[in-house]
């Protein structure tokens, strides 16, 4: 269950506000410390990222490995991990795609997704995992190698606030590109509005999950796309190819809110039933479910 920020950190959280400060990299910080700020102040404080640094006592370990500050805190027993048990190679896919463009709360998707983005690799790098960035339309088009190196942070984040609305969409390609380049296990996170063929994007996230990649799937939609609010007759144009179409909104709204409610439960279950993180996240909302739900997969890996 995500935990909810309260009163001053939510404010760091919603998305309208984040558009206003200038740089990614101060987007990504605020995000993540008011973020945190109420983690530490909630009932899900051990998923906080101090704790990426350890793992529960286990019958057999050195009991001078035990950290006793961390107990006297959690009322658990923890020892520290060694380097190699803590660090996870992390992929960041964000879809550019022309639909991605859209945005009916000031906020497109392509906009909320980089900000999303960008505090998940500032998360990321501070529990010192290594921190890889791909963005695509219908190829890949910036591909940031993953590192834990100081400073790779900021090539990330450069590429995030360097990107640009592409055009069609081909969700499943990179996926196959990555799942048949990776030598290590570690986690995926894909950003995208899923407006592709569902059957090839599925088989695309199955292939890296059968790599023994832990994946979590963000599909970003805006809230007119959820709840289609049209009401007198509107002229509907497609981002991708620009194909046109006037329709009566009370005549299709039933049958538009039925095919998108069966994507997002095709999605659900199918992913659901190898092990893929599915989370539906309304771009009108604040960033908090996002980022619990990318701890709460990450501490699985502990």
């Amino acid at each position: 269950m995500p935990m909810k920020a309260s009163g001053g950190e939510l404010r760091f959280l919603d998305p309208s506000l984040i558009a206003r400060i200038g740089s990614m990299e101060l987007r990504a910080r605020t995000v993540v410390e008011g973020f945190l700020a109420g983690l530490h102040r909630s009932p899900f404080k051990g998923f906080s990222v101090e704790f990426a640094e350890y793992r529960q006592y286990l019958p057999g370990d050195d009991l001078s490995t035990i950290d006793w500050k961390v107990y006297a805190r959690s009322d658990r027993y923890y020892v520290k991990k060694f380097e190699e048990e803590t660090n996870v190679e992390c992929h960041v896919l964000l879809d550019v795609s022309g639909s991605m463009g859209y945005g009916s709360q000031g906020i497109t998707k392509l906009a909320y997704g980089s900000y999303l983005a960008a505090s998940l690799a500032y998360l990321m790098n501070r529990q010192r995992d290594a921190v890889g960035f791909i963005a695509f339309d219908d190829n890949i088009v910036t591909h940031v190698p993953p590192s834990a190196r100081p400073g790779h942070l900021r090539s990330v984040l450069l590429a995030l606030n360097q990107l640009s609305l592409g055009t069609r969409s081909n969700v499943a390609k990179p996926l196959h590109q990555l799942a048949d380049s990776l030598v290590k296990r570690g986690i995926v996170v894909l950003l995208s509005d899923l407006l592709d063929d569902p059957a090839r994007t599925i088989q695309g996230l199955k292939h890296l999950r059968f790599r023994g990649t832990d994946i979590v799937v963000f599909h970003l939609l805006d809230h007119d796309e959820l709840t289609f609010p049209y009401e007198r007759l509107t002229r509907f144009r497609d981002m991708e190819t620009t194909d046109e179409v006037m329709a009566a909104p009370l005549e299709v709204r039933d049958h538009y809110l039925s095919e998108i409610e069966l994507l997002m439960s095709q999605y659900k279950r199918e992913l659901g039933l190898v092990g893929i993180d599915y989370q539906l996240v309304d771009t009108s909302k604040a960033l908090d479910f996002a980022l619990m739900s990318y701890l709460s997969t990450r501490s699985r890996r502990q």
